[in-house]
């Protein structure tokens, strides 16, 4: 029997052994999935069966710490001590609250509740013979209520908080006496709840317990300057868990069947380089924080060879008789996860120069791979809000949002036996080394009032719809749609500006050639020779530039090109009556081989920017948009251009984005004029004869209030809106004044800021569009509760904040705000034609294979589909930004590597969904549209006069040359007869 026991073991260490470090592989596994696919969002539900838990600590939220015999903990002592503000003394008064307790657990609809026993409220000076009978019985009350409301209870018997009596007379857990203790203890309680537990945890992060109980002294008991002291009190827990574990194994498992296992919290690491030296350092940090106490239960019952190799003699050693009875003593892995560790008590020099993070997925896979596939609860998850925040909680419910997601992706795609989740906490509490100056709970707790009522939080809203729905299931708006959009759709990309020649480049070479035929057809100089200078005008085939942009806007597939004209530059003087005729020229000439090549021309008479205003030297000189001249000199540049490129222009934006935040409410009212006075000298003047269109470009994010059921977020939302849309919007295409809203918000700021329309004014605004015209790129979350003073918007009182589960980005990329924001233009003014003038992501221009461009452009213009199918908005056209990376940083189409122009592979994406109009269904009939109008080549030709004569002279030669070979050759044969 011996020998078998023997074999088995050899074969148990073997088959451990014969994977070391497999967690290691985590690192490599993750950076090879597919980006951005794997970070979107991930629609489903969790198994049936999982286990939707919330929990709580004894000492955070019992108080009572004299009530009814309780005995005094290391806490109770702790925060008497040194420099601590607040106690725990009454923290959440849970030992009065039963009822109250129980009454939210059930609210939320959860399966488990995960609460710990208080050792001193029970055996108040730790031992069985100090046993408390009213300690005792409040947990029998407690497990009684759980079972009336069909919650099972998950009891933690020691989470941190020893009695004082085993702390001063033995040194706690320094000392080794407390296994027997402490497994005595559990006795007691395996005996008298058993019966109505089936899970257990032994102990609660022994990694705190240790390394800041005993060796920082930033928690209780506050011992610290003894290095080694954590090693020995990890060492002792290890030991009190194994027998602990052994106890209820042989003497109450046979009958109450339940499972133990000891919490175990990490933060999680990335490497900062690529070097394996990198992934080793975050392998070794993970071992000196989960493995230190992982690897001895669930792998061969010893220390993490990184730790031994380190620390040495440091660390103590088990026999091989104690890792027998240390290893394989847990029944499922209990993990901790979030606020508790996480960026507060993990210090630098446990990362080993690496970078932490908070990614639970791949801590998830990396237990799941490190331990040999155990079931993994997720015993403790969740974040934080600072001491101040009331029931408005959006940052914790994005937070547990974002862990609930991960966890879900590590089940449906990882392939990792997650069985149940634990959101933490349940109500507010004292926050240990925090004390009261962050919160944790679902429900907030006044602890100024007597009753401490419990009132749910956004969080708890949240958590409760996530476990009622299992998860996220996916609904009918989060599938892609299927079908085309209109045949006269337009399909545009956007540049901010062009590429300018100021001399022409064809042409131009005074040099002599000869054509060497014996030498592969090369040109050869020939030295000492200069043809005569040409006398003609330049025309539009001498600018090699416009040929090659034009070339590479056709390559695209789209039928409409939108760049911006440089105001500055054209009428330099800021005299309309003296432009720059050669840029003129030059833009005319672009504007007509743009509709050779069936590409209809979108012109921007001033693109707003922040670094330069753009403006003509004297009116930027002379307070720019502040002065009140402005706008009539913009409607005098907006004349020229329209008389000198309106036969080609058919699409005008007078101002694009000007309702920039950084834009006063002045210069908005002069810009507004500007536009205005713009589009009337269009419709009075040239309409008639051009029959193009005019309007402006507004640049419009969405904005999504951070919890939509709470009226406290969506009206932040709305007003958000109207002051950066409707701002611009209202008096163009409503009312012709700024928003009511954003003026009655004003007025109760008591602010002048905003100019007032005159009826004059409001007539001359109202009314001058001909579409609305959006750029639009992300989408941001706002709330009306302040949290991060660097995005609080003080004078609209919002706070900015984003949803940590969308795909990260310079701007996070949020595909269904682009049809939202759609929704809105129609909600507010009706069935007004609208375009998408600007719509792209930043992404590295090193990456061809620019997989988060390809993403976000079919994702996004799947949305602008469903706006248009399914919620009727009279969507007109498309227009991806931008052409080029050359033009426009990180948001082309187009790379480029010195002078080679690279095609990304988003190109080709987005010429495909072109070339289709959109998503046809499959199988369905192709859709059926009328050609479109093929480029006149005769014009082409013709109107390159000087370029005919010489094509002429050439062609003529030719046929004279055939004529007089094909006449001798016929004489010869005529002869030869």
């Amino acid at each position: 029997m011996t020998g078998l026991c023997a074999l088995l073991t050899f074969l148990a260490v073997t088959r451990v052994g014969a994977k070391p470090n497999a967690g290691s592989k985590t690192w490599s596994r993750f950076s090879k999935l597919p980006y951005p696919g794997d970070k979107a969002f991930l629609y489903d539900t969790f198994p049936e069966g999982f286990m939707w838990a919330v929990g709580t600590a004894a000492y955070q939220v019992e108080g009572a710490f004299e009530k009814d015999g309780k005995g005094l903990s290391i806490w109770d002592t702790f925060t008497r001590g040194g420099n601590r503000m607040a106690t725990g003394d009454v923290g959440s008064d849970s030992y009065h609250s039963i009822h109250a307790d129980i009454r939210a657990i059930e609210l939320l609809g959860v399966s488990h509740y995960r609460f710990s026993l208080s050792w001193s409220r029970i055996f108040p000076n730790g031992t069985r013979g100090s046993y408390n009978e009213l300690g005792a019985s409040y947990y029998r009350t407690l497990i009684k209520k759980l079972k009336e409301i069909r919650v099972q209870p998950v009891v933690t018997l020691y989470h941190w908080d020893l009695p004082e009596s085993l702390q001063r007379s033995l040194g706690g857990w320094s000392n080794p006496e407390l296994v027997g203790i402490f497994r005595d203890y559990a006795d007691f309680c395996f005996r008298e709840f058993g019966d109505d537990v089936k899970f257990w945890i032994t102990i609660d992060n022994p990694f705190v317990v240790a390394r800041h109980g005993y060796g920082t002294g930033v928690v209780a008991p506050g011992i610290k300057n003894d290095p080694d002291l954590p090693l020995r009190v990890g060492h002792n827990l290890i030991k009190a868990h194994a027998a602990t574990w052994h106890l209820y194994h042989r003497y109450y498992r046979p009958r109450q069947r339940g499972k133990l296992s000891m919490a175990l919290a990490s933060h999680w690491i990335k490497p900062s380089r690529t070097r394996l030296e990198s992934l080793q350092e975050c392998q070794c940090s993970l071992d000196h924080v989960l493995g230190w106490f992982a690897r001895p239960l669930f792998t061969d019952g010893d220390y993490p060879p990184c730790m031994k190799m380190r620390l040495g003699s440091r660390l103590p050693s088990f026999t091989q008789e104690e890792k027998e009875q240390v290893r394989g003593t847990a029944d499922f892995f209990a993990l901790s996860h979030g606020a508790t560790l996480s960026f507060q008590l993990v210090n630098d020099s446990l990362k080993f120069g690496q970078q932490e993070d908070l990614d639970l997925r791949m801590l998830l896979y990396w237990v799941n791979a490190e331990y040999d596939k155990p079931p993994i609860f997720v015993v403790q998850s969740g974040w934080y809000v600072l001491g101040n925040t009331k029931t408005e909680d959006p940052k914790h419910m994005y937070y547990l949002k974002s862990f609930i997601a991960e966890a879900l992706k590590s089940i449906i795609i990882d392939r990792v036996n997650v069985i149940g989740y634990t959101a933490w906490s349940l109500i507010d509490g004292f926050e240990w080394h925090r004390e009261y100056g962050i919160r944790r709970g679902l429900y907030y707790v006044d602890f100024n009032t007597l009753d401490m009522k419990r009132e749910p939080k956004t969080s708890a809203t949240f958590y409760r719809n996530v476990i009622q729905k299992n998860g996220f299931p996916e609904q009918p708006e989060n599938r892609p749609a299927q079908g085309v959009f209109p045949c006269d759709f337009a399909w545009g990309v956007s540049a901010n500006s062009i590429q300018v020649e100021s001399t022409p480049t064809q042409f131009v070479d005074p040099n002599v050639y000869i054509w060497n035929i014996s030498n592969h057809g090369e040109l050869v100089r020939v030295e000492g020779f200069n043809a005569p200078p040409l006398r003609r005008t330049p025309n539009c085939a001498d600018y090699a530039t416009i040929r090659q942009q034009v070339d590479k806007i056709r390559e695209v597939g789209v039928n409409h090109f939108h760049f911006s004209l440089n105001w500055s530059a054209l009428v330099p003087t800021g005299d309309v009556s003296h432009p720059n005729s050669t840029l003129l020229g030059y833009y005319r000439c672009f504007t007509r081989q743009l509709l050779w090549a069936n590409v209809i021309p979108v012109v921007t008479l001033w693109h707003h920017t922040r670094k330069l205003s753009s403006l003509p030297a004297p009116l930027d000189a002379a307070g720019r948009w502040l002065n009140s001249e402005t706008p009539q000199a913009f409607a005098d540049y907006a004349r020229l251009c329209y008389r000198e490129l309106g036969a080609y222009v058919k699409m005008w934006i007078t101002l694009n984005e000007p309702n920039d935040e950084k834009v006063s409410y002045q210069e908005g009212h002069h810009m507004l004029r500007a536009h205005a006075l713009a589009w009337r000298v269009y419709d009075r003047e040239f309409r008639h004869a051009q029959g193009g269109k005019v309007s402006l470009v507004l640049y419009m994010d969405w904005v999504e209030p951070a919890f939509s059921y709470s009226r406290e977020d969506v009206e932040p939302a709305k007003r958000v809106l109207d002051f950066s849309v409707g701002w611009f919007a209202e008096p163009i295409f409503g009312s012709g004044d700024y928003p009511a809203a954003m003026i009655s918000w004003l007025r109760q700021l008591n602010s002048l800021e905003l100019p007032v329309f005159n009826e004059e004014a409001r007539e001359l605004v109202k009314g001058t569009y001909d579409f609305f015209a959006i750029s639009h790129f992300t989408t941001r979350l706002v709330t009306h509760s302040k949290e991060d003073s660097y995005t609080y918007n003080a004078k609209l009182e919002v706070q900015y904040m984003t949803d940590t589960t969308w795909i990260p980005s310079p701007r996070s990329v949020v595909p269904w705000g682009l049809r939202k924001a759609l929704n809105w233009v129609k909600q507010h003014y009706c069935d007004v034609p609208i375009y998408v003038m600007a719509n792209g992501v930043q992404e590295d221009p090193a990456r061809f294979k620019d997989s988060l461009r390809v993403y976000y452009l079919y994702n996004y213009i799947n949305e602008a589909l469903k706006a248009y199918i399914l919620d009727g908005v009279n969507l007109k056209g498309y227009f991806v930004y931008a052409l080029s990376d050359q033009r426009d940083k990180e948001f082309g189409l187009y790379g480029h590597i010195h002078d080679e122009v690279i095609v990304k592979a988003s190109l080709s994406n987005y010429r495909n969904i072109i070339e289709h109009n959109g998503f046809p269904i499959p199988g369905a009939e192709p859709q059926q549209c009328a050609s479109s109008p093929q480029p006149c080549l005769g014009c082409h030709i013709l109107v390159r006069r000087p370029l005919v004569g010489f094509l002429t002279l050439v062609g003529s030669a030719v046929l004279i040359t055939l004529g007089l070979i094909i006449y001798y050759t016929a004489k010869r044969h005529k002869e030869y007869y």
